[in-house]
């Protein structure tokens, strides 16, 4: 039928820009040394945050420092308003933030993703 397609088109890209902006919680030295050779710390956080913006997401990259990377993940993606998602390949991290995060995504598999 003429138009049909139109009219699934214009749906998808209206979905596509209702979807919520998701928190991005990122386990940085799990996913800096994820791949061969390691990715430097600086650049790490610099296609973070290009990979944020190209997907319309925040993204926290966090690092060890007064506490574990794991403790402040697992209370930020408890306190923050969903939705949030833990990148991560740590299965004791994916285990303590499985009720609170949306999505659980690998860490290498992100890295492999990252411009």
């Amino acid at each position: 039928m003429p138009g049909e397609g139109r009219t699934r088109v214009v749906a998808t890209v209206i979905a596509a820009t209702l979807q919520a902006v998701a928190t991005v919680l990122v386990d940085a030295e799990n996913v800096r040394r994820s791949l061969w050779p390691n990715i430097p710390r600086a650049e790490l956080e610099q296609r973070c945050g290009e990979w944020g913006r190209v997907h319309g997401h925040d993204v926290i990259v966090v690092w060890e420092g007064a506490e574990t990377a794991d403790d402040r993940i697992a209370f930020d993606a408890r306190r923050l308003p969903p939705p949030v998602w833990v990148v991560t390949s740590d299965r004791e991290l994916r285990a303590r933030v499985a009720t609170s995060a949306e999505r659980i995504l690998g860490g290498g598999s992100f890295a492999r993703e990252l411009p």
